[in-house]
């Protein structure tokens, strides 16, 4: 007899009986999820974790008793790593808690429904957003696979790659797991840090605006969201605006700044703002005197970019599969044979230190290779 297939079990925590029935309906939608219980606060949700042992916990922002984020904050503190997936109201409030629980420690978040009509529009629309998320926190490395053998294995000819030019801007693309990441590699950087860093993450307009102020309060560096025409100037971290691609343009006189240019062109690989928009205007814009950073994330947004940027000349960094919340982004990258080093989140702050000290007689970067 074929043995049962293990499923991915999901505890559903939220005080509305609507939200949890319709998240118990999204997760029915796919037969390798189950749903291994439901709580109505963050209260209750640990007792259900410590008896239920859930795969993931889908875990509503706002909630009496116990709201998300200390329910995220004690999860931790009884050292829990069960995947934390927020569920959030596309409001200021809802906005601010889900940036907090990020950069706390939780996985990810998905949007309740707010402009569906209809359960059944709303369903589609939770489960398109939902589940790819769970299978992406749940999905095992293939047995014996490493960084190595999969760079060198797919490792490109770059014949027009040539001698790095002077650092002229950091660029870096993010998504699952990103405001954890940018918590721990943007404060390295210190206020006098000579080069501009843009940054995509994946997210909506309201939380892009929320995490630029969070990042802001935590940086040494100022931090803001972009807006069109703004110049791209050092000492400056600027995030991508949520539903607006972000470019850069060349300066239009020697001396000058370049400037961002903001756009609603078609989404790339499902995303507005795209990180592949991003890298591609840097390589446009600066040649070889970029260093793009391609941090934990879904899917494989940033390859086509990284491509671009390694044609220029410029040098690309991925982070590792270890301490990555998930290792699509940067492991397409890698896979590619795109990446210049595969490192560590906290060792990535200063590759972009070193970066912007090495002046015009840097190495050239080889192909392929990985640290």
């Amino acid at each position: 007899m074929t043995e049962p297939r293990c499923r991915t079990r999901i505890l559903i925590v939220d005080d509305s009986v609507v939200m949890r029935t319709l998240l118990r309906l999204v997760i029915g939608t796919d037969a390798s999820l189950e749903v291994a219980g439901t709580a109505a606060n963050g209260e209750s949700a640990l007792g259900a974790i410590e008896n239920l042992r859930p795969d993931v916990v889908v875990l509503d922002v706002e909630m009496p008793v116990m709201d998300g984020l200390a329910t995220l904050r004690k999860l931790q503190a009884r050292g829990y790593r069960v995947p934390v997936i927020m569920c959030s109201s596309l409001t200021q409030r809802g906005a601010r808690v889900t940036i907090e629980a990020l950069a706390a420690g939780a996985s990810d978040y998905v949007a309740k429904p707010a402009e569906q009509k209809g359960r059944e529009a709303a369903i589609r629309a939770l489960a398109e957003d939902l589940i790819p998320k769970i299978k992406a926190l749940t999905a095992r490395p293939p047995p014996g696979q490493t960084v190595a053998a999969s760079a060198s294995r797919f490792a490109v000819v770059h014949p027009c790659a040539v001698e790095p030019a002077a650092p002229s801007l950091v660029a870096i693309g993010v998504s699952t797991g990103g405001p954890a990441a940018l918590d721990v590699v943007l404060p390295v950087l210190p206020a006098a840090y000579p080069v501009p860093v843009l940054v995509v993450q994946h997210m909506p307009e309201l939380f892009t605006a929320q995490l630029a102020e969070r990042l802001n309060e935590r940086c040494r560096l100022r931090v803001r969201e972009a807006w069109e025409g703004a110049p791209v100037e050092a000492g400056t971290i600027t995030i991508a605006r949520g539903n607006w691609h972000l470019e850069v343009l060349a300066a239009a006189r020697r001396g000058a700044p370049g400037t961002l240019h903001l756009t609603q062109g078609t989404p790339e690989n499902h995303c507005r703002p795209a990180v592949d928009v991003l890298f591609r205007s840097a390589a446009a814009a600066y040649g070889g005197g970029v260093l793009g950073v391609v941090l934990t994330g879904m899917g494989s947004d940033g390859v086509a970019g990284c491509r671009a940027l390694r044609y220029a000349g410029s040098s690309v960094v991925a982070q590792d599969r270890a301490t990555s919340a998930v290792w699509g982004m940067p492991g397409a990258v890698t896979a590619a044979g795109l990446a210049d080093r595969v490192l560590p989140l906290a060792a990535i702050g200063a590759e972009m230190l070193r970066f912007a000290g090495r002046g015009t007689s840097a190495g050239k970067a080889v192909p392929g290779a990985v640290a």
